[in-house]
């Protein structure tokens, strides 16, 4: 079963080697979201193709169900508003 929640990112969930990085998954974890993480440091095609997919330049890049929700900024930005409780 594929996670609806995918978080490509510089690292690991549990050794993220970025602060964005670090920051997106320490507010994944602290909200128990169950996600998964794909390290784009692991493999050059995925990052470059993940940045290419959303027309996004930057990592990390969350997805839910498949849907691009944003970066580091947005996802900071959603937690504080309460947008992001929505889309658990």
């Amino acid at each position: 079963k594929a996670n609806d929640v995918v978080l490509y990112m510089k690292g690991t969930k549990s050794m993220p080697q970025c602060g964005f990085s670090s920051r997106v998954a320490g507010v994944l974890n602290y909200m128990a979201v169950d996600f998964a993480d794909v390290n784009v440091l692991a493999d050059e095609d995925i990052r470059t193709g993940i940045k290419e997919f959303s027309d996004w330049p930057t990592i990390p890049q969350l997805y839910v169900k498949g849907e691009f929700v944003g970066g580091c900024d947005i996802i900071t930005e959603m937690t504080l508003s309460g947008e992001l409780d929505t889309l658990f």
